[in-house]
């Protein structure tokens, strides 16, 4: 595998970093984090590569804070300095990784985003009569700083980049406690091994799909496994042999070990697909497609908190349109349009 070094240069260009905060400020441009530093744009950016080329950067302090559907997770928000870093790193390495990626790999990556995804997996699941869908154990706090830098080293060989990357990874702050054991662990090894990525870093969504990416190329080269789909966390193999996917579990745990991850032991299953799989929010049925309750219910929460945010000036029409369009684009991959009219019939949205 070809390795990348020189990349100090254009991570740190002044262009870049200005496109990184273009980036880095869409759709929030009026935050209270975000309007200081775009008041002095300039002189804040000159600063930021200063300290970059200097080795003087530090990532500073994050915030916290949980969601609780579709399960609860700890959502971390890095300084809006830091995800301008963030920005520029990605905008240099991304593209050099993207072409090792498997074509049936998505999220956080251009053009493999949900709806693709879910297209692909509704298409395996009307075509093959079985599938294992497995979900990863808590995947983003099991990630393994000492893996996930070896595993970027085998891509990028710019001293100054690696340094740039491990004091992103090590300025991770601590995240959900995770009691996994491998192969020749002892009792202390998951407590004296560093890991866990903040859930919100752009950094964070790009590594972690490095991260499974010998994974990927496992199921599909070694396993053979000719119709698989990943999002993030949660993948699916399918195929018309009940023996094929059987065996394939064992295999996938094990390679999933070399990487101290685990999946989940009652959300992985191996089914008939004619039961129903979901994914993505949806319910995949043999001739229907059903929005998920919980996604219903997520989904009449939000519009509420628009109707407050509109109701008193605080979102714009533009805003609003914008949100409700995405949704509704969301919800027509569905055989949602009777569930649309309910939803939407008796929503007023008016300003005081």
């Amino acid at each position: 595998m070809k390795r990348h070094g020189h990349l100090w240069l254009p991570v740190t260009d002044f262009a870049n970093l200005w496109q990184a905060a273009r980036q880095a400020q869409r759709g929030k441009r009026f935050r209270d984090n975000v309007l200081p530093f775009n008041f002095n744009l300039e002189a804040e950016l000159l600063q930021l590569q200063s300290e970059l080329i200097n080795r003087t950067y530090q990532p500073g302090a994050y915030k916290t804070f949980h969601i609780v559907e579709p399960k609860r997770r700890m959502i971390s928000a890095a300084p809006y300095r830091d995800r301008v870093v963030h920005h520029a790193l990605c905008n240099v390495i991304a593209p050099l990784f993207e072409q090792t990626f498997i074509a049936d790999s998505y999220a956080n990556r251009t053009g493999f985003g949900s709806h693709r995804a879910l297209r692909k997996f509704i298409g395996y699941a009307r075509s093959r009569r079985y599938v294992l869908q497995c979900d990863i154990s808590k995947y983003f706090a099991s990630i393994d700083h000492e893996r996930l830098k070896g595993m970027l080293r085998h891509k990028l060989k710019c001293p100054d980049t690696l340094w740039l990357i491990d004091t992103i990874i090590d300025a991770s702050n601590a995240q959900e406690t995770v009691h996994h054991y491998f192969a020749g662990d002892d009792l202390f090894t998951p407590s004296a091994r560093r890991r866990g990525l903040p859930i919100g870093n752009l950094t964070s969504q790009f590594f972690a799909n490095v991260y499974l990416n010998g994974f990927d190329h496992f199921v599909k080269e070694q396993l053979k496994a000719e119709h698989y789909v990943r999002y993030v966390d949660d993948f699916a193999l399918f195929s018309d042999d009940h023996e094929f996917l059987r065996q394939a579990r064992p295999a996938i745990e094990s390679a999933l070990a070399d990487v101290r991850l685990q999946i989940h032991p009652i959300k992985s299953q191996l089914f008939e697909t004619r039961c129903g799989a979901s994914f993505l929010g949806f319910r995949i049925l043999p001739h229907q497609i059903r929005l998920k309750s919980a996604s219903l219910r997520r989904a009449r929460r939000r519009l509420r908190h628009y109707q407050t945010l509109y109701r008193h000036r605080a979102l714009a029409l533009r805003q609003l349109t914008e949100s409700i369009r995405s949704w509704l684009a969301h919800l027509a991959h569905g055989d949602t349009w009777q569930l649309r009219l309910r939803v939407f019939a008796p929503l007023v949205f008016a300003t005081n």
